[in-house]
């Protein structure tokens, strides 16, 4: 016996067929995030799926008033969370979750965002979540999201992802001109304030102003903007009130590494946790317990709101489930989540060699080696931490174990260096066992994050094996 540990590799574990299998997720996986930049894109992609596989609305089922084992059911939650559920023996028993957010770091625009400034038009963003401001500029953007007319009509909105679409702009200063920029501190060398998206020059030719003959504007490029939008729109400048629009980098996800074994792209946290436990429930069929998966909107910023994970629709459609039952009591909906299990399904810090100060190399994850769990995450003293009993680590070690998962186990850096949190602390408030278990990624939270093929592949073997 062994009495040493020996961390294994993902790459040198997998078999020829599943290193085929890999490949084909790898690639589904590409699409769902060019597919899913938003949360509400995302929420569009998953019930998609959903259906396919035979879930129905929770009021469809609720209507029908019944529910047996098998049931497949789905919650659409303000078109911007999802739950899916299939129902095993008896609720009551408890659940098997696995809870992720489909939620990214970006910029919004703010609600009267246009204006012009020395020739140029632009719109002014408030970011969303925990960036580095100065990413954000330089770089090709694209604009998605949701905006109404004063009619009520709900116009959907894409602009820079399609190859013919222009892109949206950031500006940065001149090197030329940055002797005082750079002395500032990186978080203070680009502003909040100065995250403006140029989004055009042009005016009015002069043969276009005598044709016209109104009075000239004082904001002509701003004008042409607001005339380019109505026409292929029909909005105008004060539906930007009512809208719900968001920045992120333009392009698609794409392979990397002369072995394209690694994988950038925009929101790998935490849809690479959201997609493998998505591939995971859609295969599950009549489980012995109930299987669950969340799907979380503003987790990055604290899973506030009435689609973050503080709400209570999921507590609410659990209860719109057992009342089927014509014995439904209050405290089934309590012993429902006191009985469960759930795997906190985020990604964790990936070891980065270029920056190994901020990192204890014997408790870190390491990319390649598998999925990662995360014991507790928070900061300093564990603060604001989930803390997992080692009851459930050991059970969630057995059934990786039995199931060939390669897994690692790591804290998010060194002590007091940050820190970070996920939802794991709101559903173990209930009673649940819970711990982190997600993907390790490199460049977290910037516009482009990497990880690695075999730790995805190993996320969705560890997410399938815990439903089982």
């Amino acid at each position: 016996m062994d009495l040493s540990y020996k961390q294994k590799s993902a790459w040198e574990n997998l078999t020829k067929a599943e290193l085929s299998e890999l490949g084909k997720l790898s690639d589904s996986y590409l699409d769902f995030l060019d597919n899913g930049k938003t949360e509400r894109e995302c929420t569009v992609e998953i019930i998609k799926q959903a259906k396919k596989h035979g879930f129905k609305s929770l009021e469809e089922v609720v209507k029908s008033g019944s529910a047996k084992k098998g049931t497949k059911v789905y919650l659409n939650n303000k078109e911007k969370s999802v739950v899916l559920i299939v129902l095993g023996d008896d609720i009551t028993q408890g659940m098997n979750i696995i809870g992720a957010h489909i939620d990214s770091p970006r910029l919004d625009l703010k609600q009267m965002p246009l204006f012009e400034e020395s020739n140029m038009a632009f719109l002014k963003t408030h970011y969303y979540g925990g960036v580095k401001k100065y990413q954000w500029t330089t770089i090709p953007l694209a604009i998605h999201g949701v905006i109404f007319t004063k009619e009520g009509k709900k116009v959907d909105i894409c602009i820079g992802e399609d190859e013919k679409d222009p892109v949206l702009f950031i500006n940065d200063l001149l090197i030329h001109l940055s002797k005082k920029q750079l002395q500032e501190t990186m978080s203070e060398g680009i502003t909040g304030e100065q995250l403006n998206i140029l989004v055009g020059n042009q005016k009015p030719s002069s043969k276009e102003k005598k044709d016209d003959k109104k009075e000239e504007s004082k904001n002509p490029v701003k004008d042409n903007i607001l005339k380019i939008l109505n026409e292929k729109y029909g909005i105008i400048e004060e539906d930007f009130r009512v809208a719900e629009l968001e920045v992120v980098p333009a392009g698609k996800a794409r392979n990397v590494g002369f072995d394209s074994s690694l994988i950038a792209g925009h929101g790998h946290d935490d849809r690479v946790c959201a997609y493998t436990s998505l591939k995971a429930i859609l295969e599950v069929e009549s489980p012995k317990r109930t299987a669950v998966a969340l799907f979380a909107d503003k987790e990055e910023i604290g899973s506030v709101g009435n689609t973050g994970m503080q709400a209570l629709y999921f507590e609410n459609m659990v209860a719109e489930i057992a009342a089927l039952n014509k014995n439904y009591r209050d405290i089934d909906v309590r012993r429902a989540f006191a009985n469960s299990y759930m795997l906190s399904a985020d990604v964790s810090a990936g070891f980065d060699p270029a920056f190994p100060s901020v990192f204890e190399k014997m408790n870190s994850a390491y990319i390649g080696n598998g999925i990662c769990i995360n014991k507790y995450t928070g900061s300093g003293g564990k603060g604001g931490s989930n803390d997992a009993n080692a009851e459930f680590l050991q059970r969630i070690r057995k059934i990786f174990d039995d199931n060939k998962v390669v897994w690692q186990t790591a804290e998010l850096g060194k002590i007091d260096a940050g820190g970070g949190g996920t939802i794991a602390y709101i559903i173990a408030k209930y009673g649940a066992e819970v711990v982190d278990c997600g993907v390790p990624v490199l460049s977290m939270h910037a516009p482009f994050e990497i990880l690695s093929k075999a730790d995805l592949y190993m996320a969705y073997k560890a997410y399938r094996a815990f439903y089982k």
